[in-house]
């Protein structure tokens, strides 16, 4: 069974940054496929970054260039660094894992663990 939790999410202005976390409790993270997705009110949940054991990553067109995500293998926590950040980019953060196969998914149906969010509100 694999429990994630994030934090970090919280209210900045535009242009602002923060960096959200999200720990794994899980026995072998470095098995996993982390990813981060974000859910908007009245909108579907969409994909935003993931990123492999060995450090690839894949990023949603929309954030490329602003966001980083990362992660502590040996704290088992994945990390979304997020700069630049504009009111487009407030919704409901969510982390999610599940076995890494060798693809990098970014769709929801993919994952198969998820956190309960951390809201990112950025005003204007």
């Amino acid at each position: 069974q694999v429990q994630l939790v994030e934090s970090g999410g919280r209210l900045v202005q535009a242009g602002g940054s923060m960096r959200l976390s999200c720990a794994a409790s899980v026995r072998t993270f470095s098995n996993y496929l982390m990813g981060w997705f974000r859910q908007a009110p009245g909108k579907e949940r969409e994909f935003v970054a993931a990123i492999s054991w060995s450090g690839i990553t894949g990023y949603a067109d929309s954030v490329k260039g602003r966001f980083t995500i990362s992660r502590d293998n040996a704290e088992n926590t994945v990390y979304l660094q997020t700069n630049s950040l504009n009111p487009g980019d407030t919704a409901v953060y969510y982390c999610a894992a599940r076995v890494h196969t060798g693809v990098i998914h970014n769709t929801v149906r993919r994952y198969d663990y998820w956190g309960q969010g951390t809201q990112v509100t950025v005003s204007s």
